[in-house]
């Protein structure tokens, strides 16, 4: 039942959610699925990491891989994926309580908010970046060629 409550149900409830946000990203058809199968497994890392700024990194990276991936399988657009999956990740509730301290004077408490809540943003942003950098590197030939405007041919 442990399991269940803290990894499978929040899990769920991250996939449930980045669903619902494909429809303001105007994905269709398998992507809903991917993109909500992408929050869940960024989710389930951030879980399994314990939480901590150190979890949104390699939750952001998972996400970012994930999303690399399945944007080269379907070619289509990789953020429509990277942005939806990383969505219940995004500090929102660290704001709000940041700006909540600072209204009623908590100065101690709304430093720490605020900090912890820069830093998950940051940790997200960077793992996303490495980790799209990184997937690049690696797997070049998986990025399609441009086309040249004149030649109308892949450039060499």
């Amino acid at each position: 039942m442990e399991l269940w409550s803290q990894y499978i149900l929040p899990c769920l409830c991250a996939f449930a959610g980045c669903i619902g946000f494909t429809l303001v990203f105007n994905i269709h058809g398998p992507g809903k699925l991917i993109a909500g199968c992408g929050g869940a497994l960024g989710w389930l890392v951030y879980l399994l990491g314990g939480k901590t700024i150190l979890a949104g990194f390699f939750a952001a990276m998972a996400i970012s891989l994930f999303s690399e991936i399945m944007a080269r399988i379907r070619r289509c657009p990789v953020t429509g994926y990277q942005l939806v999956a990383l969505l219940p990740l995004v500090p929102g509730g660290g704001i709000y309580y940041a700006m909540s301290y600072c209204l009623v004077g908590d100065t101690g408490q709304f430093l720490n908010a605020l900090l912890d809540t820069l830093g998950m943003a940051a940790a997200l942003a960077v793992g996303v970046i490495l980790a799209s950098s990184l997937f690049r590197a690696v797997f070049p030939r998986l990025v399609r060629p441009t086309r040249s405007p004149s030649s109308g041919g892949p450039k060499p």
